[in-house]
């Protein structure tokens, strides 16, 4: 089946940007719009069981990986620049060693391609016990989820996922059974013996603990040709921390 995507500009370049785990399209929505300006083509695409794609049973990054390429053959793209973030960033790991040839650029966004223990279990449950025949708006599901998740930029994240399901209930666009049947796959390193050997673009946030210098060391075995950035006053979720920073970074690679 066909993955949901917003397509921005009609510039020369084509880039695709894929979310995170519980993200979807909007996310990148402003980074989108920036890049429009500088001749990009930029397709933000909703992934399986995310935003306005499809839900499915099935859930790893090979799979997740193959829709890409569904996508990319529907439209015609044979050469693009790729962005993924977190889950997003080990799908388009996963498209590069399959599919190199169609890759020009790639960046991967505080993630790399080992083993990551998450802390989504505790966050999906929550999500999961919302009554959504008594609560009735954001305002009310935000209240319940304040004990259980203190964060509020993190509920907010959540919760823009919100929508309809009919004129009397709400519900999550995220398919929430099948991804928290599935949160081992996303915690999963990718296969040793795949290699990429064209240009990439590691980036992390200051702030954030998802790439260690310890781990960076062991990137070689996977990536010949990569160079790591950090960017300052930014944690995991980067592009929407410092945005002008991440914008202006990614901007100069995917054009030198």
């Amino acid at each position: 089946m066909l993955l949901n995507s917003k397509i921005y500009g009609q510039g020369n370049y084509n880039l695709i940007v894929l979310h995170g785990f519980l993200g979807m399209s909007d996310n990148w929505k402003s980074y989108a719009r920036k890049m429009s300006e500088n001749d990009f083509k930029v397709h933000l695409i909703d992934q399986r069981n995310h935003g306005d794609s499809f839900h499915n049973n099935e859930f790893n990054y090979e799979i997740i990986a193959n829709d890409l390429k569904y996508y990319v053959n529907h439209h015609d793209l044979t050469k693009f620049s790729l962005i993924g973030h977190s889950m997003g960033g080990k799908a388009a790991m996963t498209f590069g060693f399959l599919f190199p040839s169609y890759i020009d650029k790639l960046i991967i966004v505080d993630i790399l391609p080992f083993y990551k223990k998450n802390d989504f279990k505790s966050i999906l449950e929550s999500l999961i016990k919302l009554d959504f025949k008594t609560i009735k708006s954001r305002k009310q599901a935000d209240s319940e989820l304040e004990i259980s998740i203190p964060n509020k930029s993190l509920r907010g994240f959540l919760l823009k996922n919100l929508h309809w399901k009919n004129k009397m209930e709400l519900q999550f666009k995220f398919n929430l059974k099948v991804l928290y049947k599935n949160l081992n796959e996303i915690e999963k390193a990718l296969p040793e013996n795949l290699i990429y050997k064209q240009k990439t673009l590691f980036v992390r946030g200051e702030k954030s603990d998802y790439i260690m210098d310890s781990e960076v060391q062991n990137l070689d075995k996977h990536f010949t040709d990569f160079q790591l950035m950090s960017i300052p006053n930014a944690g995991h979720w980067v592009q929407a921390e410092n945005p002008v920073e991440f914008q202006e970074k990614t901007l100069f690679f995917l054009k030198s």
